[in-house]
């Protein structure tokens, strides 16, 4: 059968990359600008590549450092998230018939409908008397608010995962911790990428965590030195734009070498 074209849909995707691609458009435009170009107009193209405003910013934020300090809080983050939170997800799916774990079910779960701000000044608190107002700390912080959202993904995906694997891994010979590590966590793959891509981008993009927590400008993050382009009078937009794209490009160059397995894992699990 002939097909023609869907206007309705073609439509609402062509306005929906419209609003992706003007604000960036902005956004690089306003990087590569002198102030006196942006007063004029911000949506104008530059008459000159201004690639000094790039230097200039990587000079007044510290990129370098503020970079070292998200890469490794945003691998660290990644890596304790999907390895603890996977195995407390396996203990639970695996024993939701028992009310101990039901109930440890739903309190993990019920944690999805408590916002920050409520308990932001307990934890901020809590983590300076325990000296854990530094990266380690934040790791630490992220893996725990995560496990909410986390569990509730996993131990959707194990149930779906028939049992008579564990048990045939059983009669073999394998222990509890053997099941887990070589029967489990390889099936885990697709469902791991759903869960690396949402911890790696909120660990990466994440203000309001570290604004409170961190005490030592020397461990700020890459989103929290934006706030050097901000004063009590204004703010150097050029730079700020130029900052901004610093900060994004990172994530966008590990997308580009990990979509691959990103979007084959993502598949997988709609799949599955």
């Amino acid at each position: 059968m002939k097909q023609g074209t869907n206007w309705p849909v073609t439509i609402v995707i062509s306005l929906g990359a419209l609003l992706i691609i003007i604000p960036l458009y902005m956004a690089v435009s306003i990087a590569l600008k002198t102030p006196q170009e942006l007063a004029q107009s911000a949506l104008s193209f530059p008459l000159g590549f201004h690639w000094e405003n790039f230097t200039r910013a990587i000079e007044a934020t510290d990129f370098f450092n503020a970079l070292k300090n998200s890469t490794i809080i945003t691998i660290f983050t990644l890596l304790f998230t999907i390895l603890s939170n996977s195995m407390v997800a396996y203990a639970i799916a695996r024993n939701m018939h028992r009310k101990f774990f039901k109930g440890l079910y739903f309190y993990f779960v019920s944690a999805l409908f408590i916002p920050f701000p409520i308990i932001m000044l307990p934890i901020v608190k809590q983590t300076s008397a325990l000296g854990l107002n530094n990266p380690a700390g934040l790791i630490l912080l992220y893996v725990v608010y995560g496990m909410a959202m986390n569990i509730f993904i996993y131990v959707g995906y194990i149930r779906s995962i028939p049992k008579e694997l564990e048990e045939a891994a059983i009669v073999d010979g394998c222990s509890t911790w053997g099941v887990f590590w070589k029967v489990i966590f390889p099936l885990l793959t697709p469902i791991n990428a759903t869960v690396g891509i949402l911890t790696c981008l909120w660990a990466w993009n994440d203000f309001l965590l570290p604004l409170v927590i961190l005490s030592d400008s020397e461990h700020a993050t890459l989103p929290l030195v934006q706030y050097v382009f901000q004063t009590e009078f204004g703010t150097d937009y050029n730079l700020a734009f130029a900052s901004y794209l610093l900060a994004l490009a990172p994530m966008v160059i590990v997308y580009l070498f990990a979509q691959r397995w990103i979007i084959g894992g993502v598949v997988k699990g709609a799949i599955k």
